[in-house]
């Protein structure tokens, strides 16, 4: 008798835990099948301390084929679903064209940078929202420290010791925390620099910074940026940018080479594609993760709009928490319409928040108790060598080189700005280079 096939398409959080779970507990029981772009799963939450070069990126990144021995992985970015004949579509990492058939499918294609259609942000911004970003992050940071300091026009040496960050939800404080530092670090190893202010600039729409959170993390978080000089800007944001810097909503216009787009995420573009009811352009589901009319297919993470029941009446944020654990939620369901176990609700009390500030600073509120400064650090820390499915002995090797030796400022220029826009639906995979019509 044939077994039946369970496939997942994406491995972020809610991908990966769902993939782990099903393969544990349905062993020998059914065939599961993950379409992923990439061979990892990325550890999202520790993105910002790549691009400071505090961690090696291989560290956030954890191997399917290692983490996921039951699992079948297929290398592919899933472009069509025929819900009829329960097939999905697929576009291999060389552009050959595949199909899967299932039995049940889950989709959890996560999310993407949201562009809004302010002029000239998509051409001169960047996101960060994958490893590629990352290390052109690094890269550019480093660079333009570079070039300021053999730079002789005072305006060009300025605008390059300018960064801009915008969103001050978890990602953008996040990055502005340690790039802040970063830049610290590299202008000390050039003599010319010495006397040259380096701004940071945090803009957000919002009133306060990390919105999401309780307004005594977000005054704890803005203490201790403004502490070390960044500028944090609430109620403020790009009115337009252009290559010479940006136009904020306050009217200031700010010289710079570096604006870093944190303004929140949108559902993988493909959900728009495939055919399915969608609630705030995310998959319409049930408290069961369950796709309504289509019992074979579940939705979990980002890319659905999972009712809140701990909220009635709103559905669930977009968080890793959330994924993490409706991964877990949809395994367990998908295994009990199998006839393994029973079917529950999803329904998820928050744990706490942790956010790195970099350095020995952080803010934390695990089970409701708010911290910060140094104890902060230490929760955070250790929450996400816990979370992190593997690597940690790695992770907190580099951690601790990073606390003992000076940071390396080597840039190798390997993902060039090109490879890296903002409006990309694979954030994770570097965008090919453009084709050069073939001479007549």
């Amino acid at each position: 008798m044939r077994q039946p096939r369970i496939v997942i398409v994406g491995a972020g959080f809610a991908g990966f835990h769902a993939a782990r779970k099903l393969s544990r507990h349905l062993k020998g029981r059914a065939e599961v099948v993950l379409v992923n772009p990439t061979d990892y799963s990325l550890y999202l939450p520790l993105l910002p301390e790549v691009a400071a070069g505090v961690l090696d990126p291989r560290r956030i990144a954890v191997s399917l084929t290692d983490t996921l021995p039951g699992v079948r992985l297929v290398l592919g970015t899933v472009d069509h679903l025929d819900v009829a004949a329960k097939r999905v579509h697929y576009r291999d990492p060389e552009e050959a064209r595949g199909e899967l058939g299932y039995d049940r499918l889950v989709l959890a294609v996560g999310s993407v940078n949201k562009v809004l259609p302010i002029p000239g942000v998509a051409e001169h911004s960047h996101g960060f929202r994958g490893i590629p970003e990352a290390i052109y992050l690094r890269d550019h940071l480093i660079r333009q420290i570079e070039l300021a300091a053999s730079a002789e026009d005072p305006v060009e040496r300025a605008a390059r010791c300018t960064f801009v960050v915008v969103g001050a939800g978890y990602t953008g404080t996040e990055v502005a925390a340690a790039g802040q530092l970063l830049t610290k670090a590299l202008t000390r190893r050039h003599p010319q620099l010495r006397d040259q202010p380096v701004r940071w600039l945090l803009l957000d729409r919002a009133e306060r910074v990390l919105p999401e959170l309780s307004p005594r993390l977000g005054a704890t978080a803005a203490r201790v940026l403004r502490r070390r000089g960044v500028e944090v800007r609430p109620g403020t944001s790009v009115e337009e940018a252009t290559a010479a810097g940006v136009a904020l909503t306050d009217g200031e216009f700010v010289p710079t080479r570096t604006i870093v787009w944190s303004a929140g995420v949108r559902p993988d573009p493909v959900v728009a594609d495939i055919g399915l009811a969608t609630l705030q352009g995310r998959i319409e589901v049930d408290e069961f993760l369950a796709v309504p009319g289509y019992p074979e297919i579940f939705a979990c993470g980002d890319a659905a709009a999972v009712p809140d029941l701990t909220r009635p009446g709103e559905i669930c944020a977009m968080t890793g928490q959330h994924a993490e654990r409706q991964g877990n939620a949809v395994a367990r369901n998908i295994a009990a319409s199998l006839g393994r176990g029973t079917a529950r609700p999803y329904k998820h009390h928050d744990l706490g928040f942790v956010v790195d500030l970099g350095g020995m600073q952080a803010a934390a509120k695990p089970l409701g108790i708010p911290l910060s400064g140094l104890p902060a650090k230490v929760v955070t820390r250790g929450y996400h060598l816990m979370a992190m499915p593997s690597n940690r002995i790695r992770t907190a090797v580099d951690w601790a080189l990073d606390a003992l030796l000076r940071r390396q400022s080597v840039q190798f220029g390997l993902v060039r700005s090109p490879a890296v826009p903002l409006d990309t639906a694979d954030p994770e995979l570097p965008a090919p280079p453009p084709r050069v019509p073939a001479a007549r």
